[in-house]
């Protein structure tokens, strides 16, 4: 069973968060939240979560995923060293790596989007370091995957269980969430 680890943070936008922990979870994914620092997590818009764990009580080595969700505090995530250097870790060992809306700049932060093609909120593009920005829902290059908001949730989080589960689950996940 694939692993995946969401890490939350204070100011996370919620439609993409719950969506990705949501649709990983009916595809039999095991999906691991984590906060940066408490056990809840407010939400962009006043919604709290209470994470399974806390980022600093797990080795975040043990996950094939991690899945970046955005947010009005996505800059949380952009100065935190430890999301950076499992971002690093991730991408040396070609482990699955995601982000949506603002979180691809955590990437490109982390100097990993330089020779990739991506997207993301469009806000932010011009934060990006990228070799092709695109316009399009979710963009897979290699083992990174990005994705532009809250509105294209859904397809980033189908794309995700396509890439960990095949086409057979993510068709049967659709399905059952009538997506299709």
């Amino acid at each position: 069973m694939s692993t995946v680890l969401v890490p939350l943070f204070e100011g996370f936008e919620e439609i993409e968060a719950i969506t990705i922990i949501d649709v990983l979870r009916r595809a039999d994914i095991n999906v691991t939240t984590a906060s940066l620092d408490g056990q809840t997590v407010n939400g962009a818009h006043g919604i709290i979560v209470t994470a399974d764990r806390l980022l600093s009580q797990l080795d975040a080595s043990k996950f094939d995923a991690i899945v970046l969700a955005g947010g009005a505090g996505t800059f949380r995530l952009r100065a935190d060293a430890r999301i950076a250097k499992i971002l690093i870790n991730y991408a040396a060992d070609n482990k699955l790596i995601a982000a949506i809306c603002a979180a691809p700049t955590v990437l490109s932060d982390a100097g990993l989007l330089k020779d990739k093609r991506a997207t993301s909120y469009p806000s932010v593009q011009e934060q990006m370091q990228v070799a092709e920005y695109l316009t399009i829902p979710v963009v897979v290059d290699g083992n990174i995957v990005t994705s532009r908001g809250a509105g294209t949730a859904m397809a980033f989080a189908l794309k995700l269980v396509e890439i960990l589960q095949g086409n057979a689950i993510t068709n049967k996940i659709a399905d059952l969430i009538v997506a299709n």
